[in-house]
């Protein structure tokens, strides 16, 4: 039997995991055994009695930085699956076809950096891929390790009871997913799209695509342009 995938985090604050890992979806695969979540206290890493995991960085400046001999210890003394990853905003930006191809690996080790991040020479010492959520900063990275992890795990075989529901998801075909609708059939005076109630699959289908093109070429100009690019190349093919 093949090994779950696994999750190995690196961080200061173990305690704050599972945390919302723990419930719904994620929450059942983890206590089922389809994926593995294992913590490790970077701290325990420290050489002196204060456990002390940062220092002043040269050149000054404000803010700590978490110390290469420390990282480098935990990363060495850890065994876990797949790709080392540092959460970071100098990172590359994370998008589905990544999420999906770290969820058909074995695994992620995530380090979770605090204060103002961590020694360079570290991350270029373990080829550390540093990888984003988006043009914003959070206090540390252990918020950005548990939106990775569920967009992960939510693709593992077995998670998603219909797994056709997956397919049609934003970013799935690159574009945003389509307006949905439910009871009551009438809301405020606001009343559910006719082709929805129409029962022909055909116009349905076409209807969504039309309104997944339309939302996206209006809230996301930059997918829209990746999207119709793609598309005209495969009409040339």
């Amino acid at each position: 039997m093949a090994a779950p995938w696994t999750a190995t985090i690196l961080t200061i604050f173990p305690e704050m995991f599972p945390g919302p890992l723990g419930c719904s979806l994620a929450g059942k695969a983890l206590a089922e055994g389809i994926w593995r979540l294992q913590t490790v206290d970077i701290r325990a890493f420290a050489n002196d009695r204060h456990r002390s995991v940062d220092d002043a960085p040269f050149g000054g400046g404000p803010g700590m930085i978490m110390r290469p001999d420390v990282i480098d210890a935990a990363v060495a003394g850890t065994q876990g699956p797949g790709p080392i990853l540092y959460l970071s905003p100098r990172g590359h930006r994370l998008d589905q076809a990544r999420v999906t191809a770290l969820a058909a690996g074995p695994g992620v080790r995530l380090v979770c950096g605090r204060f103002e991040g961590i020694d360079q020479r570290v991350i270029d010492a373990h080829a550390i891929e540093e990888l984003s959520l988006g043009d914003f900063v959070l206090s540390g990275g252990e918020p950005a390790a548990l939106a990775l992890i569920d967009a992960c795990v939510r693709l593992l075989p077995g998670v998603i009871g219909d797994a056709a529901a997956l397919e049609e998801e934003s970013f799935q075909r690159g574009l945003l997913e389509y307006p949905q609708y439910t009871r009551p059939q009438d809301w405020r005076g606001r009343a559910v799209p006719e082709v929805l109630l129409s029962g022909h699959h055909e116009n349905i289908r076409q209807w969504r695509a039309a309104q997944a093109e339309m939302a996206t070429r209006e809230r996301r100009p930059d997918l829209w342009e990746i999207y119709r690019a793609h598309e005209d190349a495969a009409k040339k093919v």
